[in-house]
């Protein structure tokens, strides 16, 4: 299964024909869409169904950031002419599935977790806490996500914070620094180590919760137990 990430893929769309029609901005989307997978194809074996996935209503995170708002840094910017068009056309024309209560990127991860060899398709970074394949259409790259390197990259995160989500992590630990913390532990010394720098067990938590995608339905992270 192709998991496309709706929410990128509209605005980009969007904002290319922000000064066009609204016809031509859909028609943009649509063959950008099919384009993209017509791509997809050809890079792996076989032609899978595909799903395209949109953002909707509510977002569960909001009431766990207690630190700082959740997206509350986001300045109310104009948004491009079409993108209500662009999301109405996905879902009557591409069957787009939208959220509620939770991000469409939560939706992507439980289908990713679910759905053996499926493929998220996404310029989000934060989908690398995912193991699977996955597809950067802007750099054409076509990889994979171990276990061990999802579960590194989500610990990185929970200590390096995400500005773009306004959460806040350690100042001065970013992409390089939070490697070489915790890279070749166990997750609980993960866990221990994100304890000891964001001094405070509820941080630590709160950032984990706010950053991890779903692997399951109504799912709400849980700190690792230390076996004995």
């Amino acid at each position: 299964m192709i998991l496309v990430d709706g929410d990128i893929v509209a605005y980009r769309c969007a904002f290319k024909c922000n000064d066009e029609s609204e016809k031509t901005a859909c028609y943009t989307t649509g063959s950008f869409l099919s384009d993209l997978i017509s791509h997809l194809y050809t890079l792996i074996d076989g032609e899978p169904d595909y799903k395209v996935y949109l953002t909707g209503k509510g977002n569960f995170r909001h009431d766990i950031a207690v630190t700082e708002p959740y997206k509350g840094n986001r300045k109310e910017k104009e948004k491009p002419v079409h993108l209500e068009a662009i999301r109405q056309y996905l879902i009557k024309d591409w069957n787009a599935v939208v959220s509620e209560g939770e991000e469409a990127d939560d939706l992507i991860a439980i289908d990713a977790t679910a759905i053996p060899d499926s493929i998220i398709v996404s310029l989000d970074k934060d989908f690398n806490q995912v193991p699977g394949k996955h597809y950067n259409f802007n750099k054409q790259d076509l990889y994979n996500v171990s276990e061990d390197e999802g579960l590194l990259f989500f610990y990185r995160q929970i200590i390096m914070g995400d500005k773009a989500d306004n959460i806040v992590g350690v100042h001065g630990i970013g992409e390089k620094k939070s490697q070489k913390l915790l890279e070749d532990l166990s997750e609980i010394d993960m866990y221990n180590k994100c304890i000891e720098l964001l001094d405070s067990e509820e941080r630590v938590i709160e950032n984990a919760r706010l950053l991890w995608l779903r692997r399951e339905p109504d799912q709400l992270w849980e700190p690792p137990v230390e076996e004995k």
